[in-house]
């Protein structure tokens, strides 16, 4: 059963998502809060599967909790939940150490398919949030430094999209053992061992 830590200031918000993933005998909401403010004893203590964490909360806001968070655990599953749409605080979370990005708008089709998809290693995204996303990289592309082969680019492009292996492998017109050995070749050439920090890495450094 995976276990999560749930964190927004809206308590009608919190009761809803803890009612719709109780719903489910694969998840256990363990603990939630209206405030980060003692996140980091919170995560060490509780030590979660998955996080789900707003931005706009007092005090200690949501990007500053990943921050927190993420200098002393790079493992939990971090998804941003939020109203927010824009691409700087898209950036910002993901920068941070974010695993994935949903609207608040989307948590009621969407909340369970996207926790699946983070712990199965993938980025989920909102449709909008990966279109803003990708035109933000696109205004702001520089060279590449690290020599991605035009298919790592490709492949690394749609992993930035959220897409999971076996989509990519579709698109690509290749197979998934194809996809992987590309993966593995991008985090050796990004010095980077997840698929989290590859794409956090490609959109701080403007890489595709």
């Amino acid at each position: 059963m995976t276990s999560i830590l749930l964190y927004d200031d809206n308590r009608d918000l919190r009761t809803s998502m803890r009612l719709l993933l109780n719903e489910s005998d694969r998840f256990i909401v363990l603990a939630d809060f209206d405030n980060c403010l003692q996140v980091e004893e919170q995560v060490k203590e509780i030590s979660p599967d998955v996080i789900l964490m707003d931005i706009d909360m007092p005090g200690v806001n949501g990007i500053d909790a990943v921050k927190l968070i993420r200098k002393f655990n790079r493992k939990t599953c971090i998804l941003m939940l939020t109203v927010f749409d824009d691409s700087h605080h898209v950036l910002d979370a993901i920068y941070a150490g974010a695993s994935g990005y949903l609207l608040k708008k989307s948590i009621p089709e969407k909340l369970v398919s996207a926790i699946d998809e983070v712990l199965a290693g993938g980025s989920p995204m909102s449709p909008s949030v990966a279109q803003m996303v990708i035109a933000s990289m696109q205004q702001n592309k520089r060279g590449d430094s690290y020599d991605l082969t035009s298919r790592e680019k490709e492949v690394l492009n749609l992993l930035a999209k959220g897409n999971r292996f076996n989509v990519i492998a579709s698109m690509l017109n290749i197979s998934i053992d194809t996809v992987r050995s590309h993966i593995k070749k991008i985090y050796e050439k990004l010095e980077v061992h997840s698929q989290t920090e590859a794409v956090s890495k490609a959109y701080k450094e403007r890489l595709i």
